[in-house]
């Protein structure tokens, strides 16, 4: 049986010009995951990452602590198909879409740019989020240019297929991507629905790690969005 340790990236530089770069949590909480695996022994056959500097970054620094304690840390390896679904874009395009139709959203735009501080400003922004995600997800919102969440997931699936594929008999691989990808071998692993899917996503944690077991065609949950190096509050960070 081998394990697959999915981790999400640190927080990324929201409301930046540069979303993609990490911001200082985000590399704390990148350094604090490859020192707590470090110090316990856990060695990696493989690692991979998405495409996107935030994702490659958090490998790069979690692999820092391994070679400081003077543990092997396999070059990670970048799989597009790893990459998080187009979520910048689904904002800039469905927004003004649904904006014209739905009162309740453009309500919550009106909260959003009314927010008094940043923490309110990223809850406000989460809850208009959700709205038009959802809704592109539900095939509700089409959208020619942006990639659709069925091809999406069909592309994530692809990637864990690559990684199960090299990856059998009793290996242990590390996958730095995005909430998007976790939800997604959430849903190969327990059969969950589209709606669903998104809503562990957005459980995801930032520099958080999910674990599953696979062999064969089996490929099982062990653990969900754990953060047992993160015991400042202040690094508990969704966005």
């Amino acid at each position: 049986m081998s394990k697959l340790c999915i981790v999400r990236h640190g927080q990324a530089s929201f409301f930046d010009a540069d979303y993609d770069k990490l911001s200082s949590t985000g590399e704390e909480q990148a350094r604090l995951l490859g020192e707590y695996w470090a110090r316990r022994k856990v060695q990696f056959d493989r690692v991979y990452s998405g495409p996107r500097l935030r994702q490659k970054e958090s490998a790069r620094i979690a692999g820092e602590g391994f070679k400081q304690a003077g543990l092997d840390w396999p070059e990670p390896v970048v799989l597009v198909e790893l990459d998080e679904y187009q979520a910048e874009a689904v904002m800039e395009q469905g927004l003004p879409l649904l904006l014209e139709k739905d009162a309740r959203l453009r309500e919550l735009q009106e909260q959003f740019k009314g927010s008094p501080d940043n923490a309110t400003k990223i809850r406000n922004f989460q809850q208009m989020y959700e709205v038009v995600v959802r809704e592109w997800a539900e095939g509700k919102l089409p959208l020619p240019d942006v990639e659709p969440w069925t091809a999406f997931c069909a592309r994530v699936q692809r990637g864990l297929a690559q990684i199960m594929e090299k990856s059998d008999g009793g290996r242990q691989v590390a996958a730095f991507s995005s909430g998007g990808p976790v939800g997604v071998a959430m849903q190969r692993a327990l059969g969950t629905a589209p709606q669903t899917t998104l809503q562990l996503a957005w459980m995801v944690r930032n520099g958080s790690f999910t674990e599953f077991l696979f062999s064969g065609e089996r490929f099982t949950l062990s653990r969900f969005n754990a953060f047992p190096h993160l015991d400042d509050p202040a690094l508990l960070t969704y966005r």
